[in-house]
């Protein structure tokens, strides 16, 4: 009698289920729609989490720039990269330079900061002075324009492919990467901003 109740329980179940199926038909139209709904969430959901990969990228290429202190003069060796045979800034190596140029004009106004280019080695001698030259210009007049720093206080020289200059020596094309860079180097600080004389 039992056996007989739980089957009888059971089926009832099933028809229910079966049932229930029956009558929470979808229309295909609501069921796109959910589905359309469901991606631009997912979608959404991808750009923040893209969006906080990217803060937290560019938080620690803060520390990638390297400060060290040389006899009154501070260099500043940026993360600023660039492609074989290009000056051109990229956008990722931006927010290192508003940084830089935001800490300068409030803690130190009369700066004088010269950007020096560099390029690997491919290339002639003449072309990679060039190629430096335009990358040392291409960060000197961001800095200018976007940062706020005075144009008479910042400066661009090239040292091109210069072999004691080298990041690694000889290294071009894709390993070459940290031969292609600006260095930035802070000539005269000058009076920190709001520091009192004693």
């Amino acid at each position: 009698m039992r056996c007989h109740r739980r089957v009888l329980v059971i089926s009832s179940c099933l028809l229910a289920v079966a049932l229930t199926g029956c009558h929470g038909y979808v229309k295909k139209a609501d069921f796109d729609s959910t589905v359309a709904e469901l991606r631009a969430n997912d979608q959404k959901q991808q750009q923040e989490i893209d969006g906080l990969t990217e803060q937290m990228r560019q938080r620690f290429a803060d520390y990638d720039a390297k400060i060290a202190a040389m006899k009154g003069r501070i260099r500043v060796d940026a993360v600023t990269h660039f492609a074989f045979n290009d000056s051109t800034l990229r956008e990722e190596d931006k927010p290192l330079l508003d940084d830089f140029a935001k800490v300068v004009s409030g803690n130190f106004p009369e700066a004088v900061i010269t950007v020096e280019g560099f390029a690997d080695p491919a290339g002639s001698t003449a072309f990679n002075r060039r190629l430096g030259q335009a990358r040392a210009d291409a960060v000197r007049d961001y800095l200018v324009s976007t940062g706020g720093l005075a144009a008479d206080k910042v400066r661009a020289v090239s040292y091109g492919e210069a072999r004691n200059r080298q990041v690694l020596p000889g290294q071009s094309g894709e390993g070459g990467e940290p031969n292609r860079r600006v260095t930035l180097v802070i000539d005269y600080a000058g009076a920190m901003a709001g520091a009192s004389g004693g």
